[in-house]
C-alpha cells in the first residue's frame, strides 16, 4: 500500500473512531447538550493525532477521557431568612487525574445541572494540562442563585454545601475554586466550614481564598489579565498590539473587569460591557471605577452605569453588544453567548481578533465562521487558563508557606500564557493546521493527558 493510501486509511479509521465515541456520549447522556458540544469540538480536532498515533485508539483513551472518573450529586438543604427550608442540588465531577489532583471551580447559578458541570469539567482537563502545572480536571457547583440573597442566606447555603463536599476534596485530591456566582465571600464561608468539620488549617484545599488566610495576590485579576496576555501574543505574531484598538468586552464580572483593566493599561479603548440584563455602550471609553463600584461593592445592575455617565447608552438584552463595531471582541460572560449571527456582525463591524474569556462562549458555527474569515481566534481553554494557572500558583505558595508579591505572580502568569500560546501554535503546525489555535490548544492539551494515561495503564 502506498504512503498516501496508508495515510488516507489511518485518517478514515480515526474519523470512524471519533464518531463512534461521540455517538456513545450522546446515547448515554442525551440531554446534556453543553457536554456534547464540548466533546464534539475537541474530538474533531484530534483526528490527525489519532491517525498518526494508533496507540490512543488501541488503548481506548477517548472512551476513558469522556467518562468522568467520579460523579457526585447531593442535596443541599438550608434555611432562608424567612425561616423556610430550601433545597438545592450540589454537584462535583472529578473528571481526570492523570497529571495531578482534580482542579476546577464551583459555579452557583440557576442554570447549573449535570450537563453544565460535565462540559466545564471536560474542558478543564485540557485547560489545566496547557498550563504546564500538575493538575487534573474537575468542576462542581449548584443550581443555587446567590443573587438577591443576604449574607446570612449565602452562608447557610455554602455551609450546607460544604458539609457534603468536604468528604470528596483535599489539597492532594481535589481542589475547588470559584466560578460564576462564587467569589471571595462564598469561598470564605466554605473554607470556614471545611475547617470546622475537617479540623486544622488545610490552606491548599480551596483556591481563590482571601489574602488573610492563604490566598494569592493577583488571583482575582488572573483570568482577565491572562486573557489579555494571550491575545497580546496572538496580535504580536501579526505585528499588532492593543494601542488605540477599539474593544468590546461582554460581561461585567471578575473576568470582564480585569480584562478591561489590563486592556486600558495597554492603551485600548474599551467601549462596551454587559450583564444578564443588557449592555452599555460608552464611546468615550468604559469608566472602570464605576463598573467596579456597581459590581464589586454594590452588586448592582450595569444599567445604573448611565446614571453616573449620562452620555453612555444602555440597551436591554445582551446579544446586541456584538453589533457594536470594534477591532477586538472578548466574550467573557457565559457559554454560547456568541452565535453565528453575532460572529457575522462582528466581522462586518471590522473585528480582527476574538478572545474567549468565558468557558465556551462561542458556538461551533461561530468559531468555524471566524476561522473561515481568517479572524485571529483565541479559544477559551487556552485564553482563559490564567485563573486556574494562578490557582495552581496559590497551591504552590500554600505548600511552601510563602506569599509571593503581585509582581512575581503576574510575571509567572504572563509566562504561562505565553507558553500556552506557543505550545498551541506548535501543535497546530505539527498537525498541518497552522494558525488554528482551536485545534492547536486541543491537541497540545490532549497529548499531555493521553500520554500520562498510557503510562499509568488501564485505570
Amino acid at each position: 500500500m502506498s504512503t498516501l493510501s496508508s495515510t488516507a486509511s489511518a485518517t478514515a479509521s480515526a474519523e470512524e473512531y471519533v464518531q463512534r465515541v461521540y455517538s456513545e456520549v450522546t446515547r448515554r447522556d442525551p440531554l446534556e447538550q453543553e457536554f456534547h458540544q464540548a466533546v464534539k469540538e475537541i474530538l474533531e480536532c484530534l483526528v490527525p493525532v489519532l491517525a498518526r498515533h494508533p496507540q490512543y485508539q488501541a488503548n481506548a483513551v477517548l472512551e476513558r477521557l469522556v467518562e468522568p472518573e467520579r460523579t457526585i450529586s447531593f442535596r443541599v438543604p438550608w434555611t432562608d431568612d424567612a425561616g423556610a427550608v430550601r433545597v438545592n442540588r450540589g454537584y462535583r465531577v472529578q473528571f481526570n487525574s492523570a497529571i495531578g489532583p482534580y482542579k476546577g471551580g464551583l459555579r452557583f447559578h440557576p442554570s447549573v445541572y449535570s450537563g453544565i458541570i460535565k462540559f466545564l469539567g471536560f474542558e478543564q482537563i485540557f485547560k489545566n494540562a496547557l498550563t504546564g502545572l500538575p493538575i487534573g480536571g474537575g468542576k462542581g457547583g449548584s443550581d443555587f442563585d446567590p443573587k438577591g440573597k443576604s449574607d446570612r442566606e449565602v452562608m447557610a447555603f455554602t455551609q450546607s454545601f460544604m458539609t457534603e463536599l468536604y468528604r470528596h476534596i483535599g489539597q492532594d485530591t481535589d481542589i475547588p475554586a470559584g466560578d460564576i456566582g462564587v467569589g471571595a465571600r462564598e469561598i470564605g464561608y466554605m473554607f470556614g466550614q471545611y475547617k470546622r468539620i475537617h479540623g486544622g488549617h488545610e490552606a491548599g484545599v480551596l483556591t481563590g481564598k482571601g489574602l488573610l488566610y492563604g490566598g494569592s495576590l493577583a488571583r482575582k485579576e488572573a483570568t482577565g489579565y491572562g486573557l489579555v496576555y494571550f491575545v497580546q501574543e496572538m496580535l504580536a505574531a501579526q505585528c499588532q498590539n492593543f494601542e488605540g484598538q477599539t474593544v468590546v468586552v461582554s460581561g461585567s464580572g471578575n473576568v470582564s473587569i480585569y480584562a478591561i483593566e489590563k486592556l486600558q493599561q495597554l492603551g485600548a479603548l474599551v467601549v462596551a460591557c454587559s450583564d444578564s440584563g443588557g449592555y452599555i455602550y460608552d464611546p468615550q471609553g468604559i469608566n472602570l471605577d464605576t463598573v467596579k463600584r456597581l459590581k464589586e461593592q454594590e452588586r448592582a445592575r450595569i444599567s445604573e452605569y448611565v446614571t453616573a455617565h449620562p452620555h453612555a447608552e444602555y440597551t436591554e438584552g445582551s446579544t446586541g453588544i456584538w453589533t457594536i463595531p470594534c477591532r477586538i471582541a472578548l466574550p467573557c460572560a457565559t457559554q454560547n453567548e456568541l452565535d453565528e449571527d453575532a460572529a457575522r456582525a462582528l466581522v462586518s463591524g471590522g473585528v480582527i481578533a476574538v478572545g474567549e474569556g468565558a468557558n465556551m462562549p462561542s458556538t461551533l458555527p461561530a468559531i468555524n465562521y471566524f476561522l473561515q474569515q481568517g479572524i485571529l481566534f483565541a479559544p477559551a481553554k487556552a485564553a482563559n487558563a490564567g485563573g486556574v494557572a494562578v490557582s495552581g500558583l496559590e497551591m504552590s505558595q500554600n505548600g511552601m508557606r510563602l506569599s509571593w508579591s503581585f509582581e512575581e505572580v503576574d510575571e509567572r502568569l504572563r509566562m504561562i500564557m505565553k507558553n500556552i500560546y506557543r505550545s498551541s501554535v506548535r501543535a497546530a503546525e505539527e498537525y498541518d493546521m497552522p494558525g488554528n489555535l482551536v485545534a492547536g490548544s486541543n491537541i497540545a492539551g490532549f497529548l499531555k493527558v493521553a500520554d500520562a494515561m498510557l503510562a499509568q495503564g488501564v485505570v
